[in-house]
């Protein structure tokens, strides 16, 4: 390409100011609360009484800022930044505020010395903004306090947005997560057709806070060879001396968009099932830790050592004795030179940064979405099945399946699933009717089945890590969809489940943020359901973890059946700014809510089901059971049906509740049911026997709010074993017969005792024939519903 205005000395002069000033911003940030331009001596009056903040990564990432300004600039790039180094927040802040946008989100920080003096203040401050990258920050949608996930996260962005460029920083400590480790296969999914490009930048300075980091110790030649087995074509710079570093930059940035370039040209006009899986560039910059800053202190190297990691100069209000350094260090950038006497950033500088919504800070990706669209949903009850009590049969997931492959067809680009290896493990066959799993790499017929270049199921990652954050990616630029996986491998990744709680707490206590789609999460092969895969494959307890989040971002949906799951997901995919938890089953079931009944379990959360209960709507219980789960569900209608074989007279309300945060107290969940719709239901008085899918002790902090407190809980209880799957019940004592022995014994005095005695007969029957014959007993398998209600079923 020809030389523009973008390759001449003077321009990359301008740049280096650039660099420099945004340099003094970032360091003013961790210092100073006040004399931001250092008009007179530093007082400690001016300095913060506990600076914090990370200084090792910042200079390398102010450099990485400047020239993807100038590349932006000179090929016209729709490109956003990910901040992958965990506490680097003054990058984002600085490069914002120098190219104007910071100001233009919050106007009292203003482009002068008053406003430069509040940005420094509220940095790592009390009501300010935080040390990394986070909400606050404009051009954000990553947070950096957990490491690891900045690739994932930036493909996921660029999924269906094929001119859209996620410039990815990668912390060379971050580099080390076993997450990030993992994403450099991202590529394997990235259609150049459809998709945008994810530039890798992996920024090696050296060493963590006191330790070396792998890729530093690595050879240009090692880290080319490895970087290109994982399909990249990495282009390195290397230096210390700043205007040398530019020219280098410059020519190895060129070099890079360049080939991106091409690689699109190359495919425009091709269709997006012939593309293959081009080596997209890289780039590997390596700069000293703390670059430009104090060279040493204290006779010790601080420039290219782990000294220049978190506050490198011991200089705050309560200790002075090193502000001279700390008022030579920020001179060292000339800020004369970089502001005007009113502290407004000079041209030379303003002529360098972007402008309107090209400037990355302002890219509409960060900011819910380029093209955000509402998702054009089929009728759920088209799906519906028309049920018949102890006849009907289904696999719930083969039957959600189908209502998503509507879902697909309707949306064809801002609609995905996300998996690891497990699309039809958890059954949804159907939808691969309608599409393919997307992979660019070679397709072998004989390993592997409905994929290619082109689809709407990205599940061939063995890695939660990775599907969890393509699916974060996805949603926070506004686009929907779910992420399925066993339910015990979930907890792999709920510390991003509580990231993402996080960024959303944040995001919607700024007027200037954007709302997002809600983020699905689908929990199949779930705790109670694990007869080939026993013990290790049982936790339900990714339950209990959200539930102890922010209430008003949180919801976990337990629906029973194909019914109560399609008009959950139904409702999953319209909410927004929340996370869903959907706990579902894949196993062939017994269904039993009808679709008006599904659609009021959804509404209201829970609902008495009268013929499950053997007394009257006005009528008082002498017990209630409840059930929250498939397999809770089908434990507590079999209890019900042995109570009242043995004793009719006995007066049962049973309750299902789908929408299982609904029973928290209103003082704990703003969605809570009320005290006294809570005691209409459950009673004051009576025994509660509820079967539950998740750890008991959840349920006693629901409970414990409220009047009634005789809750005897049935959930999991740790204990499993390869065994049948009435049996994996039984060890917690989550099933039918130790459900009505309990009930039994809560009301019947005597009689509860003689029926407690055959209940543990029962179980002790169970035990001997699972032993002898590998296979639950035919009383279990062959139950079926039995009409116990004393009036006519309602809808």
């Amino acid at each position: 390409m020809k030389k523009t205005i973008y390759d001449s000395k003077e321009y990359l002069e301008k740049m280096n100011k650039y660099f420099r000033a945004a340099n003094y911003l970032s360091v003013g940030q961790m210092y100073l609360r006040n004399n931001p331009l250092l008009k007179s001596e530093l007082t400690s009056d001016d300095v913060k009484i506990y600076p914090i903040g990370h200084w090792g990564t910042i200079p390398g990432q102010n450099f990485i800022y400047a020239h993807l300004n100038r590349v932006i600039k000179k090929y016209d790039l729709n490109m956003f930044y990910i901040e992958g180094p965990g506490h680097g927040g003054q990058v984002m802040i600085s490069n914002s505020y120098l190219d104007g946008s910071y100001s233009e989100i919050y106007p009292e920080i203003s482009q002068d010395a008053k406003g430069m003096q509040k940005m420094f203040k509220r940095f790592s401050f009390p009501g300010g903004t935080a040390s990394h990258a986070a909400p606050e920050t404009p051009g954000s949608i990553h947070e950096g306090g957990e490491l690891g996930y900045s690739l994932s996260h930036a493909t996921g962005a660029i999924l269906d947005s094929p001119d859209l460029i996620a410039a990815t920083v990668v912390g060379d400590g971050e580099a080390e997560t076993g997450p990030l480790c993992a994403s450099w296969f991202s590529n394997v999914f990235i259609n150049p057709v459809n998709d945008g490009v994810v530039l890798p930048i992996v920024h090696v300075n050296g060493g963590k806070i006191s330790n070396p980091t792998i890729l530093a110790r690595k050879s240009n030649k090692d880290l080319i060879d490895y970087f290109s087995g994982m399909g990249w074509d990495a282009i390195i710079v290397e230096g210390d001396d700043v205007k040398k570093m530019h020219v280098l930059m410059a020519k190895a940035m060129d070099k890079t968009i360049e080939k991106i370039l091409e690689i699109k040209a190359f495919f425009k006009g091709k269709k997006a099932s012939e593309a293959i899986r081009p080596k997209w560039p890289m780039l590997v910059v390596k700069t000293p830790k703390g670059w430009t800053g104090p060279s040493e202190w204290n006779g010790q190297r601080l420039v290219g050592s782990f000294r220049a990691h978190q506050v490198p100069v011991p200089v705050s209000a309560k200790n002075m004795e090193a502000v001279d350094a700390l008022t030579y260090w920020l001179k060292s950038y000339k800020p004369e030179e970089l502001f005007l006497d009113d502290g407004s950033v000079v041209q030379d500088i303003k002529d360098t940064v972007p402008s309107g919504l090209k400037r990355m800070a302002m890219n509409p990706a960060t900011n819910g979405g380029i093209n955000p669209k509402v998702l054009n949903l089929p009728d759920w009850k088209k799906y519906s099945l028309d049920v018949k009590k102890g006849e009907t049969k289904s696999q719930d997931m083969v039957e959600l399946g189908k209502y998503l492959s509507e879902v697909i067809t309707n949306n064809p680009d801002n609609f995905r699933i996300f998996g690891p290896d497990e699309t039809k493990s958890n059954r949804l066959y159907d939808i691969f009717k309608v599409t393919k799993r997307q992979w660019l790499e070679e397709v072998n017929p004989l390993l592997d089945e409905w994929i290619g270049p082109e689809g709407r199921v990205i599940d061939s990652q063995l890695s939660e890590h990775q599907a969890e954050g393509f699916l974060e990616g996805y949603v926070l630029t506004g686009r929907h969809g779910f992420f399925a996986s066993y339910e015990s491998f979930l907890r792999v990744v709920d510390t991003m489940l509580t990231q993402h709680m996080k960024w959303m707490k944040k995001s919607l206590e700024l007027p200037w943020r954007k709302d997002f789609p809600s983020l699905n999460v689908i929990a199949t092969s779930t705790a109670f359901q694990q007869d080939h895969n026993g013990y290790t494959h049982q936790d339900p307890g990714l339950l209990g973890h959200l539930a102890d989040k922010r209430p008003e971002l949180i919801r976990e949906y337990l629906p029973a059946d194909t019914n109560t799951l399609l008009a959950t997901m139904d409702k999953s995919l319209t909410e927004r700014n929340v996370i869903n938890l959907i706990v579902a089953s894949k196993q062939p079931r017994d269904q039993f809510y009808t679709k008006d009944e599904a659609e009021y379990l959804v509404e209201k959360g829970l609902k008495v089901i009268d013929w499950a209960s053997t007394c009257k709507d006005d009528e008082e219980p002498d017990l209630v059971i409840a059930a929250s789960g498939v397999e809770q569900n089908i434990e507590a209608l079999s209890a019900i049906t042995y109570l009242n074989n043995h004793f009719k007279n006995l007066k049962i309300r049973y309750v299902y509740v789908l929408d299982l945060l609904k029973l928290r107290h209103p003082s704990i969940d703003p969605r809570g049911i009320s005290d006294k719709e809570f005691d209409k239901i459950f009673t004051t008085n009576k025994p509660v026997v509820f079967a539950f899918h998740g750890f008991e002790a959840q349920l006693r902090d629901i409970f414990y709010p409220r009047k009634n407190r005789k809750l005897i809980p049935h959930g999991y209880r740790e204990n499993g074993d390869i065994t049948t799957s009435f049996d994996i019940r039984q060890l917690s004592e989550m099933d039918r017969f130790h459900i009505a022995k309990d009930a039994a014994l809560a009301t019947l005095g005597k009689d509860g005792d003689k029926f407690a005695k055959l209940m543990d007969e029962k179980v002790a029957e169970h035990n001997a024939y699972i032993k002898e014959y590998g296979y639950d007993m035919p009383e279990v398998l062959n139950w079926k519903w039995e009409n116990v209600s004393k009036v006519k079923s309602k809808k």
